[in-house]
């Protein structure tokens, strides 16, 4: 394998698209579950709830290989959940969406965090208020809350967008680093480490990164303090 001093070689590309590609599922795909939890965790009372703000944040404190080895033992194709799926069609183990499965579950915690506070910085009382002139719940919801919190969604998203850019430990357990299929830029960067003369190519793809979770947190950095602009205008009487 030849690694070009500069520029950027087709293996460095092909791990740019896949991470964007990567990235961008699973913000995508966990964002509905996301607003759902986190509406939950803010507005309900109800059993188990401690225990599921527990289970969400767990990716945060768990070594990202041990979520890698249980999605593994969950959903590999020897496992029975695995096997099941496999009948119709459905293989996440050695793909880019078992890639995009394991980073949406690493940003998932960061997702539900800032949606969450968006969520309860919704003043109750408009909610209230537009249940009183009659509006159904989903109304209530779709009307009032999900405009009023979107900018802390936005920004939840983003994390999440940046966290999956980054994922490695999970997703090289879970998928393992196969060139074109599973070779994300961290995968991409450890590759290049391992062979002679492939420090240059590594240099430039943990660049690439920088530049992509910097402007990742500052867009998210922007849309929080918009929430907050909006919040300290609500507040003054």
């Amino acid at each position: 394998m030849s690694l070009e001093t500069t520029g950027l070689g087709p293996e460095e590309w092909q791990a740019i698209a896949l991470s964007l590609k990567v990235a961008f599922w699973a913000a995508l795909a966990s964002l509905p579950f996301g607003i759902f939890i986190a509406y939950a965790l803010a507005r309900w009372d109800f059993p188990g709830r401690q225990l599921l703000n527990g289970l969400v944040h767990l990716p945060l404190v768990l070594p990202p290989v041990v979520t890698g080895y249980l999605l593994l033992m969950t959903l590999g194709t020897r496992a029975p959940l695995g096997a099941f799926l496999q009948n119709f069609g459905i293989v996440f183990s050695f793909r880019w969406t078992g890639a995009a499965l394991a980073a949406a579950i690493m940003g998932f915690p960061l997702m539900v965090r800032a949606i969450r506070l968006s969520i309860e910085a919704v003043d109750a009382r408009l909610e209230e208020a537009a249940s009183t002139l009659g509006a159904s719940p989903l109304h209530v919801f779709f009307r009032v809350t999900l405009p009023l919190s979107w900018p802390g969604i936005l920004a939840g998203a983003v994390l999440a967008f940046a966290k999956a850019l980054g994922e490695f430990g999970a997703t090289i357990t879970f998928v393992s680093n196969i060139p074109g299929q599973t070779r994300t830029l961290p995968s991409a960067i450890y590759a290049f480490l391992q062979v002679p003369g492939g420090e240059s190519a590594a240099l430039r793809l943990v660049l690439i990164s920088i530049a992509l979770a910097m402007g990742a947190l500052i867009l998210s950095e922007v849309l929080a303090r918009r929430v907050s602009k909006r919040l300290s205008g609500g507040g003054r009487s």
